[in-house]
């Protein structure tokens, strides 16, 4: 029987975090809820062009559960649900621009070519 070599709680909490805001979908989701502030499904999953339903899906309900993204339902009919980051959600954005800070200035060019910020990132270049 497979026993983890290290209890829960002592893990280190980087792993935590990057569990939490790693992988390719959830920091371009949290950057688009960024820009924009609340968006419905429809309209998140348009921004995402080619993500799938299930991955966009469990993408919103892995941030919501980690109190990343709030879902806001609205009682009308059509039904309306809306999302947004959280207070918490929020707090991660000086962090993600600091990657994206750390990696133009020590990675640019290694593989050849430069990066191209996104065009909705409001991250600012200090010149």
């Amino acid at each position: 029987m497979y026993r983890p070599k290290l209890e829960k709680d002592l893990r280190c909490p980087l792993e935590h975090g990057i569990r939490i805001f790693g992988g390719k979908w959830k920091v371009r989701v949290i950057c688009a809820l960024y820009e924009i502030g609340s968006l419905r499904y429809g309209e998140l999953k348009k921004k995402m062009h080619t993500i799938t339903d299930a991955v966009l899906t469990s993408t919103l309900k892995e941030l919501m559960a980690d109190g990343i993204v709030d879902r806001r339902q609205y009682e009308e009919i059509p039904p309306r649900v809306e999302y947004s980051l959280s207070e918490k959600g929020f707090s991660i954005i000086p962090l993600l621009h600091g990657i994206c800070e750390w990696t133009e200035t020590h990675c640019s060019g290694s593989n050849g070519s430069d990066f191209v910020l996104c065009s909705d990132c409001r991250y600012i270049r200090k010149d």
